[in-house]
């Protein structure tokens, strides 16, 4: 995929068109094109070429998608990093990519001098929105370079970005994607959703993250315009909603329920929407129907995808109800389900997701060991459970250390939060296992109601019996204000779980 003669192309179709929108200010697609081809020749000034390493570490900005599209043109490899990492995250990340050049801005704690002693291949820092000496100025890059294409050859197999799936210091998975793999994303765009130039879509996703990625690949393929929101505020989300008439946007399950919760939600006027896609973690389909009531032209489509494989990988057909299933595999992508031994399982049975396609990752950067645990012969095993039915749809049923193990009996934790979501005053629940002498494992819940709302332990546990089984009812419930949430919006197991 070469980004610099995509922006060439949609450049000249629609060079007065925003191609994004942040704050209420617009970048038109030439305007884009041209300050990512001036930044790109500056960089290259600074010694930058096809295959160095370079890192974005910035807000939820423009400038992190002009700094994406330049190292692009470069044929550099783009390491994108979430502006919420610890220091310590930081300095992981760069020091383990080998990163040449860091994209940044201030932040509390930060000390850049202290950075470039600390990762010994930095040479280069550049700050967006502030001067300060001994670094260089985004702007000032931006101003001094040639609005020409850098004229870089790409090929497929060119490392397009390493994607760090945690910042930990002790062990970073940077997960390596090529050029052609990026590509699966603006392919998909077509058989999945119809994105095409007349589309407005919102992106409150982290561009560190495949969501926020792929709006900048998909909206620059297409021509749509995008609006770029540096948080999700809900509020502030259905209100760019209304005010930019936006037709399409993907979230993640939580913050559909977050849109939901609001008071106002009903004065909103969503009638531009016409496609809702959730993404990201296995969601409810009695909430996101709740979802649908109030965007009455919007089509709903779940889907599936993972750092490892470029999303959508998976998607509910365009038409279809059928909310609990995450759908069907893109034509180019084949999937499995298997067992402990990695034998195919028959339809209907739950096992390991396995995939097969040319849009899965390259491997995890400097970790050949991971990388042959996770993808053998051909195949990447993802780690969720999941069946395929009689007519191919798909679904997950939970990750495998989600499983919940009951005195044999299998449980798997989202089939008991969608229970408990069903209860009225429910906003979102989440489900982990627990040790339990008697059964080895039970599950617990940890549950947020609704403002204004309570109920009792044992309502919870009448309820939860009225919709499973007896085995798969929560022993324990926990009630909080809200459940922690992870950068990409899903909810945190790994802390409620050190909570227990």
């Amino acid at each position: 995929m070469d980004i610099a003669k995509i922006l060439v192309k949609t450049a000249e179709k629609f060079p007065k068109k925003p191609a994004v929108i942040f704050k209420g200010q617009s970048i038109s697609f030439l305007e884009l094109k041209n300050k990512s081809f001036q930044l790109a020749n500056s960089f290259g000034k600074l010694g930058i070429k096809k295959g160095d390493k370079v890192a974005i570490y910035l807000p939820q900005w423009p400038e992190y998608v002009i700094s994406y599209l330049a190292f692009f043109s470069l044929g550099a490899t783009v390491v994108p990093l979430d502006f919420l990492l610890t220091i310590d995250e930081l300095v992981s990340c760069l020091a383990h990519s080998e990163t040449k050049l860091l994209v940044a801005c201030s932040k509390e704690g930060l000390s850049f001098d202290e950075l470039k002693k600390k990762v010994p291949t930095l040479k280069n820092v550049v700050l967006a929105k502030e001067k300060k000496e001994g670094f260089f100025n985004l702007e000032e890059l931006i101003e001094d370079g040639t609005p020409q294409p850098p004229g870089v050859e790409i090929k497929d197999e060119d490392y397009a970005v390493i994607m760090y799936t945690s910042g930990s210091t002790g062990r970073p998975k940077g997960v390596i994607k090529t050029y052609r793999n990026i590509e699966g994303s603006t392919m998909a765009m077509v058989p999945t959703v119809n994105l095409d130039d007349k589309d407005v879509t919102i992106c409150c996703l982290p561009f560190s993250h495949d969501g926020g990625f792929i709006y900048i690949l998909a909206n620059i393929y297409y021509g749509a315009t995008f609006i770029i929101m540096e948080r999700f505020v809900p509020v502030e989300f259905l209100k760019n909603i209304q005010d930019y008439k936006a037709t399409f946007f993907w979230l993640v399950p939580s913050m559909y329920y977050a849109l939901l919760h609001i008071k106002e939600f009903e004065k909103f006027d969503l009638t531009s929407i016409t496609r809702v896609v959730v993404f990201g973690a296995p969601s409810s389909p009695v909430l996101l129907r709740r979802f649908h009531q109030y965007c009455p032209n919007s089509a709903f489509l779940n889907g599936w995808g993972m750092t490892e494989t470029m999303g959508p990988t998976i998607v509910l057909p365009m038409g279809s109800d059928n909310l609990a299933s995450i759908g069907k595999p893109m034509p180019w992508v084949e999937v499995k389900i298997v067992d402990d031994n990695d034998k195919e399982l028959p339809r209907g049975s739950v096992g390991e997701l396995t995939v097969k396609s040319w849009i899965v990752m390259a491997g995890y950067y400097k970790d050949p060991q991971l990388t042959a645990e996770v993808m053998r012969n051909g195949w990447l095993y993802t780690g969720d459970l999941a069946k395929i039915d009689d007519n191919g749809f798909v679904y997950i049923m939970g990750r495998k250390k989600e499983m919940i193990k009951v005195g044999g009996q299998l449980v798997f934790a989202p089939e008991v939060e969608e229970a408990l979501h069903k209860h009225p005053k429910v906003a979102e629940a989440a489900v982990i296992g627990v040790e339990d002498k008697l059964r080895g494992e039970v599950p617990k819940a940890f549950i947020a109601l609704k403002p204004g709302q309570q109920v009792l332990e044992e309502e919870m546990r009448s309820f939860a019996k009225e919709h499973l089984a007896h085995f798969k009812v929560p022993h324990y419930y926990e009630f909080c204000e809200n459940l922690p949430k992870n950068r990409s919006g899903k909810v945190d197991k790994e802390l409620l779980r050190s909570k227990v």
